[in-house]
């Protein structure tokens, strides 16, 4: 996990708040924070919770995750990963079964994945080791 990043944080949410069209107060109002409590955010002088970073986002109406990794609570391949398996249980053209499966599936690849790349680094790590 990387370490928190309130500064990156705050100067986000305020461009996402100035793009939203919403003053501090508004957007206080709508995720359901104090207003100063808002505005020491935005200068980067509050580490707020993933319970507060998620009222704010449905209030933006972004995406969570992204607060997350801007927050440094989360890392960029979690969010992904996050927004993928969002993405495949959503999707109301397949069913539970279907969304399982495939959930499986993918979870299967990931693991086939990272399991090719830890061995190409065991491979490289053995070369680059001189034997003595």
């Amino acid at each position: 996990m990387a370490s928190l990043n309130v500064g990156n944080l705050g100067e986000y949410l305020r461009e996402q708040r100035r793009n939203a069209q919403l003053s501090l107060r508004q957007l206080a109002d709508a995720a359901g924070v104090s207003n100063p409590y808002l505005s020491q955010i935005e200068r980067g002088l509050r580490k707020p919770s993933a319970e507060v970073l998620q009222q704010v986002a449905k209030a933006l109406r972004i995406s969570a995750e992204t607060l997350y990794v801007r927050a440094g609570i989360l890392d960029e391949t979690e969010r992904e990963e996050l927004e993928t398996r969002a993405a495949i249980l959503a999707d109301p053209s397949i069913n539970e079964r279907q969304k399982q499966v495939l959930l499986q599936i993918y979870d299967s690849f990931r693991k086939e994945n990272a399991a090719e790349a830890a061995a190409a680094d065991a491979g490289t790590d053995a070369v680059e080791r001189p034997t003595t």
